[in-house]
């Protein structure tokens, strides 16, 4: 008989961290990384993972920072060995919060 554990145990390879780090690098000067979860996410071909990490800011207008932040961070070349970032969103949530979700995949 076959038991599944409810929550699959941390992959070896996993880059969530070391992206968290580098992220909060790249956020210009009044916004801050808060909590942040990682879900596995997998297609026909490829194998990675779902960061979404939630992003607080004090002053300034959503719509600005949210678009200004995707354009930066689109352009970031990201440092993940054995992982490539496939893709990145920025979208603005409650008031004073940003949600930046980011796409990895195996390499």
């Amino acid at each position: 008989m076959m038991r599944w554990s409810p929550a699959p145990p941390p992959r070896p390879g996993c880059q969530h961290r070391r992206l968290r780090r580098l992220l909060a690098r790249e956020l210009p000067h009044g916004l801050s990384l808060g909590i942040s979860t990682l879900r596995p996410w997998a297609s026909a071909n490829f194998v990675g993972a779902r960061h979404l990490f939630d992003c607080a800011y004090a002053v300034g207008e959503a719509a600005a920072l949210r678009s200004a932040l995707q354009d930066r961070l689109s352009r970031t070349q990201w440092a993940l060995p054995g992982h490539i970032v496939a893709d990145v969103a920025v979208e603005a949530g409650e008031p004073g919060l940003l949600r930046i979700e980011m796409l990895t995949v195996e390499d």
